[in-house]
C-alpha cells in the first residue's frame, strides 16, 4: 500500500483527533482560567463553585438533547456550529470585561452559556470516530485508546497553558485563547470528508427532539452495561470533579500559586494518556472489568491521600497515578457504546450517557463550594474521597460489569 493511499485512509481518523484536541484544549484552559477570575474578583470559594456549578448545569439539558441533534442533523454540521457558537460564547466574557464589566452573576450566565454548545460538539465527534476507525482500517480498542489519549494531552496542554497564561496575561484574556481552539477545531470538521457524516436519511432520523431523546434514554436504560456504566459515572463525577474545578483552585489561590494548579492537572494528563495508549494494548491481555475495578479503587486511594494536603510533589505523584489507572476507563465506555449502540442511534447513546455524568456536576459543586467555607478545605477533600473507596467496593459486586467482555 502507497503511502498517499495511506494517508487518504488515516486522514478522517486525524481530523476528528486534530478537532478534538482544539475544542478540548479550550476548554482545559476554561478550567484553570475561569476559577480563577472569580476568585481574584471576590476571594469566597462558594463564588467560584457558583460559576463552575453554573458551567456544569446547562450541560445537563444540552447533552441529554445533544445526541438527538446529532442524529437528526448530521454530525458534521453539528460538530462546526457547535464550535461556533462556544468560541463566540467564549470570546463574550473578555469583551465584557472590557465593555460593560464583569459581576459574578454575569461570569456565571457567559460560562453556562458557553458550556450549553460544548456536548453537541463532543457527542458528534465520538459518533463519527467509529467510521473513521473503519477507514483507517484499525481495531475500536485501538482506535478508543489514541482518541482518549489525545483527550488526554489536550488536559495536559490546556491547564498548563491556561495557568502560564494567566500569570503573563491575566484570566481575563486568557480566555481569548480559548476562542481561538475553539475557531481551530471548526476549520479542522471543515476539510473533514467521511461517510456517515452529513446529514442522515429521512428514514433514520428521529421524528423529533422529544421522541429521539425519549428513544435514547430507554435504550440506554434497558441495556444493564450501559445503565451500570452510567450510574457509576454519575457518581464519580459527583465526587471527583468538585476536586479539579473547586478544592485545588481554592487550595492553589490560597498559596498564590496559580502555575501550581496548572502542574497538578498537567500531571493528571500525563498518567491518562498513558494509561489510554497503553489500554490499546492491555486490552487483548487483560479483562475491561479488572481495568475498570482498579481505576475506581485506586482513585478513591489516591483522593485519601490528597485530602491529607501533602507536598507538591505528592500530590503530582497522585496525580499521575490517577491519571494512569482511570486512562482505560474512557476507551473502554466507548467501546461499550461503540458496540451495544445501532449505528442510526449512535449520537443518543453517546449524548445521553454523557448527559448523566453531567447531571451530578452541579451538586457536587454545589456541596463543595459551602462545605470548605463552612468545615475547611480538608475535611471537604475528606468527604469527597471516602465515598470513592465505597463506591469500588460496590463495584466488585456489580455483575453487569462482567458484560465488557462479552
Amino acid at each position: 500500500m502507497t503511502t498517499a493511499t495511506t494517508t487518504r485512509r488515516l486522514t478522517p481518523f486525524l481530523l476528528v483527533n486534530l478537532a478534538t484536541l482544539l475544542s478540548a484544549t479550550g476548554n482545559g484552559i476554561t478550567i484553570v482560567a475561569l476559577p480563577w477570575l472569580v476568585l481574584q474578583q471576590t476571594g469566597r470559594a462558594t463564588d467560584a463553585a457558583i460559576v463552575a456549578g453554573a458551567a456544569t448545569l446547562p450541560l445537563l439539558l444540552s447533552s441529554l438533547f445533544s445526541g438527538t441533534v446529532v442524529d437528526r442533523f448530521g454530525r458534521k454540521p453539528t460538530s462546526l456550529v457547535s464550535d461556533l457558537l462556544s468560541a463566540l460564547s467564549v470570546a463574550l466574557i473578555p469583551i465584557s470585561a472590557a465593555t460593560v464589566g464583569l459581576s459574578i452573576p454575569l461570569i456565571a450566565a457567559l460560562a453556562a452559556l458557553g458550556a450549553a454548545f460544548d456536548p453537541a460538539g463532543i457527542s458528534a465527534r465520538e459518533a463519527m470516530l467509529p467510521a473513521a476507525t473503519k477507514a483507517a482500517g484499525w481495531r475500536l480498542d485501538r482506535a478508543n485508546s489514541v482518541y482518549e489519549a489525545n483527550y488526554n494531552v489536550a488536559y495536559l496542554i490546556g491547564p498548563g497553558v491556561g495557568g502560564v497564561l494567566i500569570a503573563m496575561v491575566g484570566p481575563v484574556n486568557t480566555l481569548w485563547v480559548t476562542a481561538v481552539c475553539f475557531g481551530g477545531s471548526l476549520a479542522t470538521i471543515a476539510f473533514l470528508h467521511l461517510d456517515g457524516a452529513g446529514v442522515p436519511d429521512h428514514d433514520t432520523r428521529p421524528r423529533s427532539m422529544w421522541s429521539g431523546t425519549l428513544e435514547g434514554l430507554k435504550f440506554v436504560w434497558r441495556n444493564r452495561l450501559l445503565r451500570t456504566l452510567a450510574l457509576v459515572d454519575m457518581a464519580l463525577v459527583a465526587l471527583y470533579m468538585p476536586v479539579e474545578s473547586v478544592l485545588f483552585p481554592v487550595h492553589f489561590t490560597e498559596l498564590g500559586q496559580p502555575a501550581q494548579l496548572g502542574w497538578v492537572l498537567m500531571a493528571m494528563s500525563i498518567g491518562g494518556v498513558a494509561g489510554a495508549l497503553a489500554y490499546g494494548s492491555l486490552a487483548v491481555r487483560v479483562s475491561r472489568r479488572t481495568m475498570m475495578l482498579v481505576a475506581v479503587a485506586v482513585l478513591g486511594l489516591c483522593m485519601v491521600g490528597m485530602a491529607f494536603l501533602p507536598p507538591l510533589w505528592v500530590t503530582l505523584t497522585l496525580a499521575v497515578v490517577i491519571g494512569l489507572v482511570y486512562g482505560p476507563v474512557g476507551p473502554i465506555a466507548n467501546y461499550a457504546m461503540q458496540t451495544r449502540s445501532p449505528e442510526h442511534m449512535r449520537g443518543r447513546v453517546v449524548g445521553v450517557m454523557t448527559s448523566t455524568a453531567y447531571a451530578a456536576g452541579p451538586l457536587g459543586y454545589l456541596l463543595a463550594g459551602p462545605m470548605i467555607d463552612a468545615v475547611g478545605l480538608r475535611a471537604t477533600f475528606f468527604a469527597l474521597a471516602l465515598p470513592v473507596c465505597v463506591l469500588a467496593l460496590v463495584c466488585v459486586a456489580l455483575p453487569s460489569l462482567r458484560q465488557l467482555d462479552d
